[in-house]
């Protein structure tokens, strides 16, 4: 284990609007505030997603399973933002439910919202940076 304590810098409330792209938008407002390090929240509605369910089997690295969905979920998730080689690394993870079906995974392409997604971004004052751990093939925390 390895870990760091931190402090709130800032906290922003942002709703994202029918048809955004949650990512691209969420990556621009981290680049215009010059957020470096934080805490995702999420909920409201997605329209579709491709999102990556899981590895295929317990391997290292991991062969990842894809999943996209175009038919309307719900959204309840969190996420992480850190740098990497300069620049924001946002990670995410979600539910998407619909009726009694949900999929839980990492929100990777194509998340464009339905009515609404709103976002909680807590701030760390913290600097911390994502690093590839070539034995697990995976980006990793590295603190500063």
């Amino acid at each position: 284990m390895k870990y760091t304590s931190t402090n709130l810098k800032r906290i922003f409330v942002v709703e994202f609007e029918h048809n955004d792209d949650l990512l691209e938008q969420l990556m621009a407002l981290v680049k215009k505030e010059n957020i470096t390090s934080g805490a995702i929240l999420l909920l409201g509605g997605m329209k579709e997603a491709g999102i990556v369910a899981g590895p295929e089997k317990i391997s290292v690295p991991p062969v990842l399973m894809w999943k996209y969905f175009d038919d309307g979920r719900e959204i309840l998730g969190f996420g992480t933002i850190f740098q990497k080689e300069n620049e924001p690394k946002i990670h995410i993870h979600a539910g998407f439910g619909r009726e009694d079906k949900v999929n839980l995974g990492c929100v990777r392409k194509n998340a464009i919202v339905y009515l609404l997604v709103e976002c909680i971004i807590f701030e760390f004052d913290t600097k911390a940076e994502k690093k590839f751990n070539s034995e697990l093939g995976i980006d990793t925390i590295n603190f500063e």
